[in-house]
């Protein structure tokens, strides 16, 4: 054997590849779920009446599964103990709750899928009720092109009307409830519906939670009696199916809310009567309280508008600018 045949025998073996194939799976016997919650890269969905575990499939890269999205799952979807599904696909979404972790961040978190209802829960004493966090909520839920409800808790602690007053000229439904109060108006509203809740640590989302949904076990926390603040006890979002009809997403206690991916002309969209008016304002003009030119002044001015109601519409937008405090000291 001459010296280089002795060499070739140790070269590296040629890469063999086969040639891309356009065919791609179709997946024509996946299974329809959605997903009801997400731990540490797996996915719990509901499928008919099961729970199935599942993983992302490679395919899907980096497009991103939340809680609510609509699926189609590949492989086993027994639910059986030790059974693994794959997450083939992501269904379109209907609805997309986000926020951004600050005013000027520019990256969304996607929080929750195909929901069509945001229940603001706020106390109305003990916590206090933040207005500039409810004000945030709505603009999300406006944004999401959701129907937004808000509850107020603990009512036999407070007069909820200070509050209600609020956001009556803005048209927003409202529901009253206290600790072991009747919940049949509550329940009436979240009947057939697909219901996110969100609100500020400690004004009782989780006990609203166990009572709407027996043996939900939801971690009940307490609030601070120095600084007033509420504990974070729910730590994951998680949807529960209603006893009478429906599911409920509860969502881990929030302080903060960022609205930076939201635009004066899209929450105007959600004020069909303000909207209209507001077709006569000049080129750029952001409808804001500082606005020159605005043409809801101008309504207002000429009894056209609701004045309250063009108020509470600032007020939203004040608070996507992080700018409420400007506003209530121009106003």
């Amino acid at each position: 054997m001459s010296r280089y045949d002795e060499e070739a025998r140790f070269d590296r073996p040629k890469r063999r590849t086969r040639p891309r194939t356009k065919d791609r799976p179709s997946y024509d016997d996946a299974v329809e779920g959605f997903v009801i919650t997400r731990d540490r890269g797996r996915y719990t969905c509901w499928v008919e009446d099961r729970r199935v575990t599942a993983m992302k499939a490679r395919q899907l890269g980096r497009k991103g599964v939340i809680v609510g999205d609509r699926v189609k799952l590949d492989g086993d979807a027994s639910g059986e103990q030790g059974t693994l599904a794959r997450i083939v696909e992501v269904l379109p979404r209907t609805t997309l709750l986000r926020r951004s972790a600050d005013d000027d961040d520019p990256v969304e978190r996607p929080l929750v899928a195909n929901a069509d209802q945001l229940v603001i829960v706020a106390a109305v004493a003990h916590p206090e009720p933040r207005t500039g966090l409810i004000d945030r909520f709505l603009v999300a839920a406006y944004e999401a092109g959701m129907r937004p409800l808000l509850c107020l808790t603990k009512t036999d602690l407070g007069d909820p009307e200070p509050l209600l007053s609020i956001y009556r000229p803005l048209g927003v439904e409202s529901v009253a409830t206290h600790h072991g109060g009747d919940l049949t108006e509550l329940r009436e509203q979240l009947h057939d519906r697909t219901s996110v809740l969100v609100g500020h640590s400690g004004v009782g989302k989780s006990t609203l939670v166990n009572a709407l949904v027996p043996g939900a076990d939801r971690a009940i926390g307490v609030v601070n009696e120095v600084t007033g603040r509420g504990r974070h006890t729910s730590t994951n979002t998680v949807v529960l199916q209603l006893p009478d009809g429906g599911w409920l997403i509860d969502t881990p206690g929030i302080r903060s809310f960022g609205l930076a991916h939201v635009e004066p002309e899209t929450l105007i969209h959600a004020f069909p009567d303000l909207e209209e008016l507001a077709a006569d304002c000049p080129r750029g003009c952001t409808h804001a309280i500082d606005a020159i030119d605005c043409a809801l002044d101008e309504a207002v001015a000429e009894h056209r508008a609701d004045p309250a109601r063009v108020a509470s519409f600032r007020r939203l937008l004040a608070s996507r600018e992080g700018r409420a405090a400007d506003y209530l000291a121009g106003s």
